[in-house]
């Protein structure tokens, strides 16, 4: 099995010395590079979001900068919007529902590390999915961890940080993010 099949299947995998995912990578960055320097409005800066995203709506809109690792793994609902400075880290699929909005400055985080130092030394790591619901806003500075799922109806305070599910209907804030309020 390739250390691709096992990031896809949700295995341990070698990512920092793998060279297919290293290549893939390295072509990722590039294209947000390129991405991120041309101008607002530019037709060519939405053939490459679209060419590098695995799917979206008819209407999405990503505000520079944005970083990703993959691309492939990212899918977009209809009206998805993202302020400045999103980063997603999508060695595992992020789903986004539609009419989602993302605040400034906010990452979703697939990858996540052995506990164990020898294995985190060698590269090793581990992606799960992050899935998010329809009709939700992301509050400014919030980070989402591996393998979390935000359900639809969701506002989730600046600042959080979200490590475990939230169900949908909720408002939640905090570090680590709690639900404090029912829609």
């Amino acid at each position: 099995m390739t250390e691709k099949e096992k990031m896809i299947n949700g295995e341990l995998y070698d990512a920092n010395y793998d060279k297919q995912l290293i290549e893939e990578r390295r072509v990722c960055k590039i294209e947000c590079q390129r991405c991120n320097t041309l101008p607002y409005d530019s037709a060519l800066r939405n053939e490459i979001l679209s060419s590098l995203l695995g799917s979206h709506g008819e209407v999405f809109t990503i505000e520079p900068s944005f970083w990703c690792d993959y691309g492939y793994n990212i899918h977009l609902g209809e009206n998805f919007y993202s302020n400045h400075n999103l980063v997603i880290l999508d060695a595992a699929p992020v789903r986004f529902g539609c009419n989602v909005f993302v605040a400034p400055n906010c990452g979703f985080y697939t990858a996540g590390h052995p506990i164990e130092a020898d294995l985190r030394n060698k590269g090793i790591e581990y992606a799960h999915p992050i899935t998010v619901g329809n009709n939700v806003w992301i509050g400014a500075g919030v980070h989402v961890m591996p393998g979390v799922t935000i359900g639809s109806n969701v506002v989730i305070g600046g600042g959080s940080v979200v490590v475990k599910d939230i169900p949908d209907n909720s408002v939640a804030v905090g570090n680590p993010c709690r639900v404090i309020k029912k829609i």
